[in-house]
Order: C-alpha cells, then structure tokens, then sequence
C-alpha cells in the first residue's frame, strides 16, 4: 500500500522477482524508494493521532463518553506537600456521583502541556464521617473543605457568581484527601506518594468529627 502509484515498485510486489526481471538500476532505485514512503507513512499515522486528540470538539456527538471526559469545574488553591505550602495547585474536577463524590485533577499550571502532579478525592462529610475513616486516620490524611473554603484561598473560576456558590456550598459539605504524585523539581516521579494538606488544616476532636457529619446532613436534607 505504501508502494502504490510507484511503476518500479508496482512490478517489484506484482509477481516473483529474478535477477534477470530486475535490473540493478532498478533494485537500486527501489532501494531508495521504500525507506522515503515508510517515513512518511510514519508521519501520516502520527499526524492523524494527534489531530485526533487535538480536535475533540470535532467528534461525533455519538461517541462513547470515556472516563477522560468531564473534568470541567476549575479550582484553584495552595497545598502544604512534605511540610511546605506549593502551588496554587490548578483542579479540574467531575461529579462522580452525587453524595458528592468528586474526583480532582491537579496540576501546577493551566497550560495545556502542564504534567498531573496530584490526584485530590472530594468525599462527602455523610461517607467519611460516619465510620468510614478512623479519628486518626483524618487527623493525618483528610481536610475539612468547609475550613478551607473559609480562609479564602480557594478560588472558583469560569463561573458567574452564583454558579460558584452553589459549587462552594456543595464542595463544604464534602471531605478532602489528596494524593501527590510527582514533585516539581523532580525529572521523573519518584514513586513515593505523599499525602498533600490543605493550608491552614485543623485537627479535629470525635465530637468535632461526628459534628461535622451531622451539619453535612442537616444542609442536605434542607435543599
């Protein structure tokens, strides 16, 4: 196929070759031929991948959602990762069910070409709290989304107003853990996975715990 519209080579693939059927020049010439059309075949198949995953908005509306898809919410805060407070980090999230249970996206920037550096889980307070996760265990590992939210870091973008509200007010109800997964001075990940903090993170007593689930069902079931 690559060889097509090429008279030489046409005759080469057509019937078995023998050295008086093809002259020297020939074999030469064809020689020169196959490496030049089996680079450019090459480029096309390259070339289509990457129009491809360039030009999503160009896909049939009929198309199999993936996985991939959804992450269009645009958040950004600071995490403390290893003691020192980075970013602000850049969170695309979807909605995976609705609880909530949000799944974020991290990265250091909104350039297209940014590298994921973090994976953060939005859990519901009416899930974490309700035995799901130890005292101990959210003391280290979890955030309360509502403190966050209160100090003012967190940033909703591409929204008017109202819109983010509504984001802000369904995300307080929610608990965070964050997964970092590859440093910014690092060249290639590591494969130590640390656990991120957001800044300002309060320890939390039982009663604090079972509180803040008990508020999270309160604002549930008023709406």
């Amino acid at each position: 196929m690559w060889l097509a519209g090429n008279d030489s080579a046409d005759k080469f693939w057509a019937s078995p070759l023998s050295h008086q059927e093809v002259s020297v020049m020939q074999f030469e010439k064809l020689k020169k031929t196959i490496p030049l059309m089996t680079l450019a075949g090459c480029t096309l198949i390259v070339s289509a991948w990457v129009k491809q995953d360039s030009k999503p908005a160009e896909l049939g509306s009929s198309q199999t959602p993936t996985p991939a898809a959804g992450y269009t919410v645009h958040v950004t805060a600071p995490h403390v990762v290893d003691g020192k407070v980075m970013g602000p980090y850049h969170h695309y999230c979807k909605v995976l069910s609705p609880e909530p249970i949000i799944e974020c996206l991290c990265y250091r920037s909104s350039n297209a070409g940014a590298r994921l550096e973090q994976v953060e889980y939005i859990i519901a307070k009416s899930i974490t709290r309700t035995g799901a996760v130890s005292l101990a265990d959210w003391n280290k590992n979890w955030h309360d989304h509502q403190q966050e939210i209160a100090t003012g870091r967190v940033q909703i973008h591409d929204l008017p107003p109202d819109k983010a509200k509504e984001v802000a007010d369904l995300v307080a109800t929610t608990d965070g853990i964050i997964f970092h997964l590859w440093s910014a001075d690092d060249k290639v990940p590591s494969g130590k996975v640390m656990i991120a903090q957001s800044v300002g993170h309060v320890n939390l007593t039982q009663a604090e715990l079972k509180m803040g689930a008990d508020t999270a069902a309160a604002k549930a079931s008023s709406k």
